[in-house]
């Protein structure tokens, strides 16, 4: 049987899986909400990719799960870190000097790799919604916008909003407020998405080649563009972007004793 190598990012909001053969080729994957039964949702995730892929969990030669529920994965043979996995991942896509610029469901990364994928430094946002998909989440609820509408909506503002406020629970009082302003849907949203990209900005300078990743950008495309707007260069996006932190663990599991 040949070799299967899994990588299991179990995140604050969605649980991700990869599966990758020998030659690093995706096999399958699966994304689902996270919930509060961690272990029990790695699983569904796990059996999901193995559908995707028509194997088994016998297949299985080696599993490596990442993010905040990474100890929590019964089935992972050892563990990694956020920040290496998603390091992994992107520079597997973007082999330079690159900036990861990565947006979760509860936190931001920002990871600068040198040209050989060595990580330089990272930092990370955990103490505040703000500029994360949860910010997202919460602002687009109160506009009564479905998330699959964001992108197509941002796409249409003509004169988007500057919200001031920073503080998700502050962000949607001031949504409220401009509404009543007479602010239109598709204004709103850009605001939105707009003070998304400034938070993450104001995290560290964006060095080389900037490259996204995570769920939001996965979902609402038009966040890369906006942040490549601001810093005046491409921002790349790699194939399934909210795959990568779970790309590098496969990846870290499919060379985990020849690094171990």
């Amino acid at each position: 049987m040949p070799d299967v190598f899994c990588g299991v990012d179990v995140g604050a909001a969605t649980t991700k899986v990869v599966l990758l053969d020998r030659d690093a080729t995706v096999l399958g994957s699966a994304v689902r909400r996270t919930g509060v039964d961690l272990a029990g949702r790695a699983g569904q995730a796990l059996d999901a990719a193995l559908a995707d892929a028509g194997l088994t969990r016998e297949a299985l030669t080696r599993t490596v799960a990442t993010g905040f529920g990474r100890d929590e994965v019964p089935f992972a043979d050892a563990t990694a870190t956020e920040i290496r996995c998603h390091a992994r991942g992107a520079y597997h896509h973007v082999p330079e000097q690159i900036t990861v610029v990565d947006i979760g469901g509860e936190d931001n990364k920002i990871i600068r790799l040198d040209a050989q994928g060595h990580q330089r430094n990272f930092r990370m946002n955990r103490k505040c919604a703000a500029g994360t998909g949860a910010f997202i989440e919460e602002t687009a609820g109160r506009m009564d916008v479905a998330l699959a509408d964001l992108d197509a909506l941002g796409r249409q503002a003509t004169a988007p909003v500057k919200l001031s406020s920073f503080c998700t629970v502050f962000a949607k009082t001031e949504l409220l407020r401009r509404t009543r302003e007479g602010a239109t849907l598709p204004d709103l949203v850009r605001g939105t998405l707009d003070a998304v990209v400034g938070r993450v900005a104001e995290m560290g300078q964006l060095d080389g080649t900037v490259v996204m990743t995570g769920g939001v950008v996965a979902h609402v495309p038009l966040v890369a563009e906006i942040l490549s707007e601001r810093i005046g260069r491409e921002v790349r996006v790699p194939p399934s972007p909210q795959l990568i932190g779970a790309l590098g663990a496969a990846l870290i599991a499919r060379t985990y004793r020849k690094e171990e």
